[in-house]
């Protein structure tokens, strides 16, 4: 299964996620992202279940919390995932972080077991550098599909965007509009008025025309509808290049002063 747009949960729990849910799934959405850390599978699982789309269309990922990234407690925690989202498997089991002191080894044979086992039929990681990326592709015993990052216009990644591209490892982005942040730079607004599309729609289409996955997390029925509306416009070569010399603005959200354990970034 290869889902280019994925609708992302976090934040969004109890009845207020479980409309959302729906909203998306009615809209189109196939691809649905979550994590332990979220708390927000059961809903999750409950949605998708009571939406009557057959198992076959949708690509459901969950991701495993660094507290459960040992032998002890890696397969129960998975397995709980699994009870909440009411399936047999994930589509993509993913390492929510490295683990502090950056020894991607342990976690990385876990994942390959849970493969193993059938809980999920492709294994990948999340918030990875490119040198752990470059251990994880030599060294794991199963291969990696994607790594979640952050990524959005105002931040650059070319340097994570090229290395897994060399390595065949697709990026997929989350925080993928700056958690609003992007709507302080009018160019964006400037080239979505030529094609009839927002800001944001703008901004996913540039991360889209990368060949990264997109994700977008809303909560409103009309900015789910938006988000999920960006298949049928293209940016031109200016135009991609006019976003890009956004990065320049390095505004980084995910970093070690609100996640205490977040690697050195590249």
């Amino acid at each position: 299964k290869n889902y280019s747009r994925v609708y992302g949960t976090f934040g969004l729990n109890g009845d207020a996620a479980l409309k959302a849910f729906a909203c998306a799934l009615e809209t189109g959405y196939r691809s649905f992202d979550t994590a332990q850390m979220y708390g927000n599978e059961a809903e999750l699982g409950e949605a998708i279940e009571t939406s009557g789309v057959p198992r076959a269309e949708l690509c459901i990922t969950t991701k495993v919390e660094p507290g459960n990234m040992h032998e002890a407690s890696f397969m129960p925690s998975v397995e709980e995932s699994l009870r909440k989202l009411r399936v047999d498997q994930v589509d993509l089991l993913l390492l929510h972080w490295p683990p502090p002191g950056g020894d991607v080894g342990p976690s990385l044979a876990l994942l390959a077991d849970a493969r193993k086992r059938g809980l999920a039929a492709h294994v990948g990681v999340s918030n990875y550098n490119v040198s752990m990326l470059q251990t994880a592709a030599v060294s794991a015993a199963a291969p990696i599909d994607v790594n979640q990052v952050e990524f959005h216009p105002l931040l650059d990644q070319s340097k994570l965007l090229a290395g897994s591209r060399a390595l065949g490892i697709p990026l997929a982005a989350y925080c993928s509009v700056a958690r609003g942040e992007i709507f302080k730079h009018a160019v964006l607004a400037e080239i979505g008025e030529r094609h009839g599309k927002s800001a944001a729609q703008v901004a996913l289409r540039w991360i889209l025309q990368q060949g990264v996955i997109v994700i977008t997390k809303a909560a409103s029925p009309a900015n789910i509808k938006a988000n999920y509306a960006i298949d049928d416009f293209e940016l031109t070569a200016e135009e991609m290049e006019a976003v890009t010399a956004l990065t320049a603005t390095g505004y980084r959200i995910v970093n070690s002063d609100v996640v205490s354990w977040a690697p050195e970034f590249d």
